[in-house]
């Protein structure tokens, strides 16, 4: 459970009711499973995070809907809201046993295409860490193929086991590393593999979690380009804390982007940053920056999907001899503008744990009332929750069917805004956004910025009496 407080009178009388659910997967009750989080009654209300097993969407509204049945039947419950949220951690992997129990943050550096730069995005950002001060860890998941026995030397590749049959990671300036690159092979450099996907996740995890990292702010996982089945995996089994997307100019390349970012939002993981690499080049004789790609679509990204945090990298051969020689741009220094950018998306990262880690006790209790809206409820405040009807929130969507590319205008039709409207489905996107899926097959993506925002407005939302 993730509540602090003592639980009150009310709030004990609703576990007791929901330890009477018997999931029959587990054979034992959804609380003392961990399904139950964020408990909170008020005045006969309740509020509660369902943390399911991985269900169709069918049985997870099945699920909901008797768990909301079962509270009801306690005296003096006026209603129930639910929020079906990402399996329990326990439920996915058990922390306590692998080595990344004592790694406070995870954050994965992604691509949805190959060749666009994520390894160096990747390694730069962990040693840019680390001269921030940080205990850090860095972690190539590619199997197929592993970039960082190139890009980082560490003292030696000569693996060794702890009494607890735990790998004892490599280091290089303070990193801790771990790779397949550096696993049973005697030149780690031309390890390539051969296997199947489930074989390649199972192969993964085992190597994440089989390293004993120690303490550590932050491990940075190098992901394999795409967004198939290791990727999904990997988000599943390892308790992402956010994702950073790499891409190039090129409109392919955004189209990856946006798949990356639907990924991680299935994950539950929310995109902090963007870096587009190859940007432009400098020539010797001016000092103009040619874009030879294009000027790519970071505005668009960041109109559709909020990512105002984003970087720029120039074509430039510094980051290549960097890379190829194994010393990373931020330890040699040898260009100024590379290395701020750097250690401005380090800063970033971690302004936006910071910032996360203070805003976790104040982010609302959201949940859906039929016949009503969308309701947030702030405990802190002791007032009454917040409502913001379907109609608002279904005018407010800003998905690309909702809103016109190149005008921004609002294209969503008459005809369905008068219609009855009701949400089916509600899925939280780490701590910063909700997903919420219409009975019209319609699905829209709502910062919780953004929901905060309708509640300003007295005439979008009402407080529920």
């Amino acid at each position: 459970m993730k509540k602090t407080l003592p639980y009150t009178e009310d709030e004990k009388k609703v576990l007791k009711q929901l330890k009477t659910i018997i999931d029959p997967d587990y054979d034992d009750n959804i609380v003392d499973l961990g399904f139950i989080s964020h408990l909170k009654v008020d005045n006969g209300k309740v509020f509660f995070h369902l943390h399911l097993p991985e269900k169709d969407a069918e049985k997870q509204r099945a699920y909901q809907q008797f768990a909301e049945e079962t509270v009801l039947k306690l005296k003096g419950i006026q209603s129930v809201s639910i929020i079906i949220d990402k399996p329990a951690q326990k439920s996915s992997l058990d922390a306590s046993a692998n080595g990344l129990e004592k790694v406070k943050n995870i954050i994965a550096v992604a691509s949805c295409k190959g060749g666009v730069g994520k390894s160096t995005v990747a390694v730069n950002l962990a040693y840019a860490l680390k001269l921030m001060g940080h205990h850090v860890g860095l972690f190539d998941a590619d199997v197929y193929g592993p970039s960082l026995p190139t890009m980082v030397k560490p003292t030696t590749t000569e693996l060794e086991v702890n009494n607890n049959e735990g790998l004892i990671p490599l280091e290089a300036s303070g990193i801790k590393l771990m790779s397949f690159g550096f696993a049973g092979q005697s030149d780690p450099n031309q390890t390539a593999a051969i296997m199947r996907g489930p074989m390649v996740s199972q192969v993964i995890n085992q190597l994440i979690t089989g390293t004993d990292w120690g303490t550590l702010d932050y491990l940075v996982i190098d992901l394999p380009p795409g967004t198939g089945d290791v990727q999904l995996t990997l988000g599943q089994l390892i308790p992402l804390t956010a994702s950073i997307l790499v891409t190039t100019p090129q409109e392919l390349s955004f189209i990856d982007v946006e798949k990356g970012i639907q990924m991680f939002n299935q994950l539950n993981v929310e995109t902090i940053a963007v870096v587009e690499n190859m940007s432009y080049f400098i020539c010797d004789n001016c000092d103009k920056k040619h874009q030879i790609f294009g000027e790519g679509a970071l505005k668009k990204i960041k109109k559709q999907y909020g990512l105002d945090k984003n970087f720029i990298l120039p074509m430039t051969p510094d980051l290549t001899i960097a890379g190829d020689t194994g010393n990373p741009i931020m330890i040699t220094n040898s260009n100024k503008e590379i290395v701020n950018t750097f250690q401005s998306l380090a800063k970033t990262v971690q302004d936006h744990i910071e910032e996360q880690e203070k805003s976790e006790s104040e982010a609302p209790i959201i949940g859906y009332q039929r016949g009503h809206g969308l309701t947030l409820h702030y405990p802190s405040t002791q007032k009454p929750p917040k409502i913001i009807t379907e109609h608002t929130l279904r005018s407010a969507c800003r998905c690309a069917k909702c809103i016109e590319e190149f005008t921004g205008k609002n294209i969503i039709k008459k005809e369905t805004l008068e219609k009855e409207l009701e949400i089916i489905n509600l899925k939280p996107i780490g701590n910063y956004a909700i997903g919420i899926e219409w009975a019209d097959l319609h699905s829209s993506l709502y910062p919780i910025k953004q929901l905060n925002e309708l509640c300003k407005h007295p005439e979008t939302a009402q407080e529920r009496p």
